[in-house]
């Protein structure tokens, strides 16, 4: 123990302690570590980065809230100038959609007294007899209401396309019909504005009746509008109603009319042209048509082109500020301010009243021509002088003269133009097989062969055979004639067309055909296959191999316009036509100077059809090739053949043309499609004015009654006249003797030299083995073949060969008018077609 006096002395660790490890952070340091060192100093450098780091995110996040602000704003503004003192009226079109509903009730209730508003009976659009104008003064609104009939499909389709909204009147126990569901589906298809629905009849029911029929009612329609609302109308406290929500219901911006602007005629009138200007326009029948109506959408100028809806393009000579019809004045006691008379104040009153101002006259030098085709030059790319080689094939030919037979006392040079029959035949030979219709040539020899098989039939040393053939089958007709049948039998038959039927079981063989065997043709006996299959080659890979797209062109690609850039030309006009702010306004009421308009147009609006004018974006009406994807709409089941006349109705056009149908990849080539698929979707290229997306598209194709059936849907791709659509044919073989890895083919050709002519191209089979043409064996077509590995008995030696396509010039803007839809009833079963 230690002395008192003694400290006690802490105890001191050995040399065996352990000590752990410090953590390794590496060359980084902690922000705690950086503050205690720093000791509440900071750096410029270190602040001057956190400053700008902080404001780069606040500036964002106030821009972000100002282009909010700015386009909630101008979306206000654009719902409160419609039908406003300062904006166009608010378009509304009542359709029936249902064959027992009244359109013409509901525009009765709204024009009511009971609903407070002024009707405007004299406001007459166009051609449409039950139309008129509504002011409201308690809403501060107008109104134009127009009473559609749903049997003119083009009327219904072009009102629909500048239609502020849509009131669909239902039926109280269907909704709608099969014919009111197929009007649904183009409207869809096109673009639906703003829209409400109406029944009536609800008010007629029991009381305890009219929820369950409403609750029933709104089941059915709840599969088209999911989140639209059902008015009862039938007394004018409903009237009242449905004009509120219809003022106040949000707009649906359609972007292929946001982006133009686009008039509906209010009052037309056509004046012809005198005879010297029609001597001097070098066509009669013209005029200058005068259109009165409401500027929608964008600002209108006048030396745009504008474009009347199934009739064309045309151009404007002068613009009119006539009178507003449809003056809305909020208090008739309240005297116009002097001071603020503006374009739009200056039109309301009389006629008498206020003159006709003219507002804008075009000017010849920066109007924009009505060229649609570009000048074909047939000397363009030719030869001004001979190369070598035609110098020393045309000394050949010197030297080789021809001996003929000519009239006597013609000259050598007129000697020179007398063709053989054997040269003749050889050319005509040569024309037929260039054909684009290559598919067409097997059918169009068996008719040959038919024809010839007839005329021996006819040989006058058979005419005894002959006539007593023709005796046994007018005693078969008349048999057959004396017979009776049922009356519903020959009713029936009497309203069916055998051609057509004939036809359609044609196309429903080859659609199946094409199913079974994609793409797969016989190899003539009669033609050698290197002068049928001529303008065909092969590729050794579809995906890779190159094929250059300004190689053999038509003669109507000369006739034709192309951008050099498609997308950033777009983006350009585009951007341009949204910052246009001079012309005619959105909401003026003008008068538009159609020049050399004709007569039919005239004749159009007289015979009851609304009249819309477009006007135009800078080169829509050059004619290009345009691409639209589709998709086949499920209330066809016809099959749908490529390069077969369509009617088309894209944006605001409307026209015939004959399209050809391509799968919708991304490579750089596209395989031809026979038919429209109805499982995939399909580029239909076609020969159409250029027409800038977004543009939705539908097509019909027309029955030989004149009824127009909807075939596919879709919108507008993209214009490229350089887009590859290459056409696929496949000739069969099959294996004759098999070896280890070569086999004995036969069937594929019939000559020797076909098969050196095809000797380069690749082989495969259907299971999947890949090869080549080694030999050819005999004189008859057999070949020896060797694969990549041993082919069974049950396989089929295929052959691969490609062309470049193009669509048919079949384009014309004048389509006729469709007539009321029949539902068409389809009983045919493929599966039972002789396919022999």
């Amino acid at each position: 123990m230690a002395a008192d006096g003694e400290k006690q002395q802490g105890h001191r660790a050995g040399i065996y302690k352990q000590k752990n490890k410090e953590h390794k952070h590496g060359k980084h340091r902690t922000k705690g570590e950086i503050e205690r060192e720093n000791k509440g100093r900071v750096s410029v450098i270190t602040l001057t980065k956190k400053q700008r780091k902080e404001l780069r995110k606040m500036d964002r996040r106030h821009k972000a809230n100002q282009l909010r602000r700015n386009k909630k704003d101008q979306v206000l503004t654009e719902k409160r100038r419609l039908g406003s003192r300062d904006g166009p009226p608010h378009l509304v079109a009542v359709v029936s959609l249902h064959a027992g509903a009244d359109a013409g009730a509901v525009t009765k209730l709204l024009r009511g007294d009971g609903a407070g508003g002024v009707v405007h009976q004299e406001q007459c659009v166009g051609g449409v007899g039950d139309s008129f104008g509504l002011i409201l003064p308690r809403f501060k609104q107008r109104f134009i209401f127009l009473s559609l009939s749903t049997a003119d499909m083009h009327s219904l389709l072009d009102v629909a396309k500048i239609a502020d909204s849509l009131v669909f009147v239902l039926d109280s126990a269907e909704a709608w019909d099969a014919y009111g569901d197929y009007c649904l589906s183009c409207l869809f298809a096109q673009g639906l504005p703003s829209h409400a629905l109406v029944c009536q009849g609800v008010a007629d029911l029991p009381v305890k009746k009219r929820v369950e029929s409403r609750r029933a009612l709104s089941k059915i329609t709840e599969v088209r509008f999911p989140d639209a609302r059902l008015f009862p109308l039938d007394t004018e406290q409903d009237a009242t109603l449905l004009l509120r929500h219809l003022g106040a219901q949000r707009q649906r911006k359609l972007g292929f009319r946001s982006r133009r602007s686009h008039l509906l005629a209010q009052q037309v009138t056509f004046t012809p042209n005198s005879p010297a200007e029609g001597a001097a326009g070098g066509a009669t029948g013209l005029g200058t048509l005068r259109v009165s109506g409401y500027v929608r959408g964008r600002p209108l100028r006048v030396d745009r082109l504008v474009h009347i809806s199934g009739h064309g393009d045309f151009q404007l000579s002068q613009i009119d500020a006539p009178p507003d019809p449809l003056p809305l004045h909020l208090t008739p006691a309240r005297p116009a301010k002097p001071g603020k008379e503006g374009d739009v104040d200056m039109m309301d009153g009389g006629e008498g009243e206020a003159p006709v101002r003219v507002l804008m006259k075009a000017d010849p030098s920066c109007r924009e021509s009505l060229q649609a085709e570009a000048e074909v030059d047939p000397m363009d790319g030719e030869q001004t002088w001979p190369t070598e080689t035609e110098l020393l094939e045309a000394e050949e030919a010197r030297k080789n003269k021809r001996v003929m037979k000519v009239p006597k006392g013609t000259s050598d040079y007129q000697a020179t133009w007398i063709v053989d029959e054997e040269e003749e035949n050889g050319d005509v030979d040569e024309e037929s097989s260039d054909d684009d219709d290559d598919d067409d040539g097997d059918d169009m020899m068996d008719e040959a062969m038919d024809g010839d098989d007839e005329e021996n039939s006819q040989d006058p040393g058979s005419g005894c055979a002959s006539d007593e053939e023709e005796d046994d089958e007018e005693e078969e007709q008349e048999e057959l004639c004396s017979t009776e049948r049922a009356g519903a039998d020959q009713r029936y038959d009497d309203h069916m067309d055998e051609e057509a039927e004939e036809e359609g079981l044609k196309v429903y063989r080859e659609a199946r055909s094409h199913e079974m065997f994609p793409d797969e043709v016989d190899t003539p006996l009669d033609v050698a296959a290197r002068i049928r299959f001529q303008r065909y080659r092969g590729l050794k890979s579809f995906r890779s191999s190159p094929w250059d797209p300004m190689e053999n062109l038509p003669l109507n690609y000369s006739r034709i316009f192309q951008f050099q850039s498609y997308e950033r030309t777009r983006r350009r006009i585009l951007a341009e036509a949204a910052a246009e702010e001079d012309g005619a306004m959105d909401g003026w009421y003008v008068t538009l100077h159609v020049v050399d308009v004709p007569v039919s147009v005239m004749e159009s609006v007289q015979s009851g059809r609304p009249l819309v004018l477009v006007s135009l974006l800078p080169h829509e009406q050059k004619m290009s090739v345009m691409h639209v994807l589709v998709h086949r709409h499920p209330s066809n089941t016809e099959p749908i053949k490529s390069k077969e006349e369509l009617v088309f109705h894209c944006g605001f056009r409307r026209f015939r043309a004959s399209p050809i149908f391509s799968q919708h990849t991304s490579a750089d080539k596209h395989k031809m499609e026979r038919f429209l698929r109805p499982d995939a979707p399909t580029v239909v290229s076609v020969y159409a004015p250029i027409t800038f997306p977004p543009a939705g598209v539908l097509l019909f194709k027309q029955r030989s009654d004149g009824i127009q059936d909807l075939v596919a849907t879709g919108s507008l791709l993209s214009c490229d006249p350089q887009r590859v659509v290459l056409k696929r044919i496949v000739l069969s073989g099959h294996p004759f003797k098999i070896n280890r890895r070569s086999a004995v083919v036969r069937y594929m050709f019939f000559n020797r030299d076909d098969i050196m002519w095809f000797k380069p191209v690749e082989l495969r089979t259907k299971w999947g083995r890949r090869g080549h043409i080694k030999e050819a064996l005999g004189t008859h077509g057999h070949m020896k073949c060797v694969f990549d590995n041993q082919l069974r008995s049950q396989d089929t030696v295929l052959m691969n060969l490609y062309k470049r396509v193009y669509p048919r010039w079949t384009y014309d803007p004048y389509v006729p008018p469709t007539l009321p839809w029949v539902k068409k009833e389809v009983t045919v079963d493929v599966s039972d077609l002789d396919m022999e």
